[in-house]
């Protein structure tokens, strides 16, 4: 923003709102927002869009990180948005695939991934659970489903991923997972199982491999959008815009600690690779 030419305290104010991973509160801030007449709104996914577009047709909504935002509902269509939202999503068709991909080559005897993703508090895990099925088929990969609810169904569910003779772990996209990243990633790494996550901060904390859009760019995307609404373009008038950079990002110290030898060819396609 700073770059547009928007300081804050000089001609922006910028309120600030973070429902700590409870999604329940989501709905209570956007209504807050919306009465304190903000000019724009943004969010980070689909998870806090949603709650947004509820509470307000007329407030642009700038979303810079989105899974699917045609299947959730939040606009028309990419080329033409149609409403108050617009912004950029993190989903790529392949993505799902990509990641399996990855697994096998890291495992090439993998048959069986265990997958976890929260079926109620996240629409966009469950289209992300939709969206691994063609591509495990392809690789000749059996899926076992997973369900994460809440906080404390994790330590249970690395139990049953070990217990279902699962090769390897691939944690979906998802707010429940986010908010419990460190956790997640030290648990999967105890089980010893090689996993696969969306975000880099996974794999900060342990996790062994992460491969998805890079947020960064991302938001520094969305602040174009900001620029333009603020300067009198409308919501419906922008397209949506899909990722442009993606990042592999790999932690050697876990592949050591779980006694996995990461194949040189997947190492020289690494942006990040923690020793």
């Amino acid at each position: 923003m700073r770059e547009r030419g928007w300081i804050e305290g000089q001609n922006i104010v910028i309120e600030y709102r973070y429902a700590e991973g409870k999604n329940n509160r989501l709905p209570d801030l956007a209504a807050e927002l919306v009465r304190l007449e903000v000019d724009i709104i943004v969010t980070s996914g689909a998870t806090e869009t949603l709650p947004a577009k509820k509470v307000t047709a007329a407030i642009p909504i700038v979303m810079a990180a989105a899974g699917d935002p045609v299947g959730t509902g939040l606009v028309d269509s990419l080329a033409r948005p149609g409403g108050n939202v617009t912004g950029l999503t993190n989903n790529s068709a392949d993505l799902a695939g990509k990641r399996l991909e990855l697994l096998k080559e890291v495992v090439p005897k993998l048959t069986r991934v265990a997958l976890l993703w929260d079926p109620e508090g996240s629409q966009t895990s469950t289209l992300a659970w939709k969206e691994s099925q063609l591509p495990a088929r392809e690789l000749g990969l059996q899926l076992q489903s997973i369900e994460v609810r809440r906080p404390n169904d994790l330590d249970k569910a690395l139990q049953e991923a070990t217990k279902a003779r699962a090769g390897a772990l691939a944690i979906l996209t998802g707010t429940l997972f986010v908010a419990n990243q460190k956790r997640i990633a030290e648990l999967a790494a105890k089980s010893g199982l090689p996993s696969i996550f969306h975000l880099k901060e996974f794999v900060e904390f342990g996790g062994l491999i992460a491969y998805g859009p890079d947020r960064s760019d991302l938001y520094r995307r969305a602040a174009t959008y900001v620029d333009k609404i603020l300067k009198g373009a409308k919501p419906s008038d922008l397209p949506v815009e899909q990722p442009m950079k993606f990042e592999l990002v790999i932690n050697l110290k876990t592949a050591k600690q779980i006694g996995l030898t990461i194949p040189p060819n997947v190492l020289a396609r690494a942006d990040k690779v923690i020793k």
